[in-house]
């Protein structure tokens, strides 16, 4: 008996434009298996990859635990390197830190906002005003970092007579801004200057010690910071300060790495895409 499908084509008035099969049905049949398969494990093999990552995702998701305090994405964060985001967060605290402090020496010292404005909180806005426009105040005589901090603790008969909180508020804002490398907001070609950073941090340890310290020429506190008494404890001042201490230490030793990982990194980015691939075959 004819194969049918052969015995199709070679009838009268038939004509194929096509050559026929060589290969008969059956083995046309056997070798389909063998011509599947190869796709089927891949498949297979993409699928399961698929769900090892989708669950690897899932799972940190889960693992994930968010403080709440991270700030929407910005435009301008594209200029910004991971190191550039951490000095940039650091700013933004150190400054609200000494925001809280300056709100507390005030309460604790209102002869000083007295001075200058009729409330505390048109003090705070005026001091900041000064910081943002990079303006030091009359009083400060064009002084800043250092030597703003400086005034605000002198004592001699003719020294400074202007509101103490806020030359120190000046002071340490803009000896933060020059410890950020000369900006408020660092990009790619900025950075953190270590030795500012580090001198910075221990100019605040100088300003907490002399908060606790300093006495007028009639014998009494300087200025009013921390309180330790039978009425309660108020420990604002030594609180963030050291928070800013810490941070400036921090971003000074990152500073004082960045070259050697800056090597590191590059070395690590060559290797995982020379050899990645190489080591994921290798991989059973």
């Amino acid at each position: 008996m004819r194969d049918p499908v052969v015995s199709s084509l070679s009838e009268p008035g038939f004509a194929p434009s096509f050559a026929p099969d060589p290969c008969p049905v059956s083995q046309r049949v056997r070798a389909a298996p063998a011509w599947r398969a190869p796709t089927q494990r891949r498949s297979r093999s993409l699928g399961i990859a698929l769900a090892v990552a989708v669950t690897a995702v899932m799972a940190g998701c889960a693992a994930q635990r968010s403080t709440g305090q991270a700030a929407p994405y910005a435009n301008s964060e594209w200029l910004q390197s991971s190191a550039n985001r951490i000095a940039n967060l650091s700013v933004r605290d150190n400054l609200q830190s000494i925001r809280r402090v300056q709100l507390t020496l005030y309460r604790r010292n209102p002869a000083e906002w007295r001075k200058t404005s009729a409330t505390i909180d048109a003090a705070i806005q005026k001091s900041w005003d000064a910081v943002n426009a990079g303006t030091p105040p009359p009083e400060l005589r064009g002084a800043s970092g250092i030597d703003a901090i400086r005034l605000a603790f002198d004592t001699a008969p003719q020294g400074f007579a202007g509101d103490r909180v806020a030359a120190l508020v000046y002071g340490w804002a803009t000896m933060l801004k020059e410890a950020n490398g000369g900006t408020w907001e660092q990009t790619m070609v900025d950075g953190v200057n270590a030795e500012n950073s580090y001198r910075a941090a221990r100019n605040m340890e100088i300003s907490l010690w002399l908060l606790s310290s300093r006495v007028a020429p009639n014998g009494q506190p300087l200025l009013l910071s921390t309180e330790i008494s039978d009425r309660g404890r108020n420990l604002v001042v030594d609180r963030e300060l050291s928070k800013v201490v810490a941070r400036l230490d921090l971003l000074a030793a990152q500073a004082d790495e960045k070259y050697r990982r800056a090597a590191l990194d590059f070395s690590q980015g060559w290797l995982l895409g020379s050899l990645g691939p190489f080591l994921q075959m290798a991989k059973p």
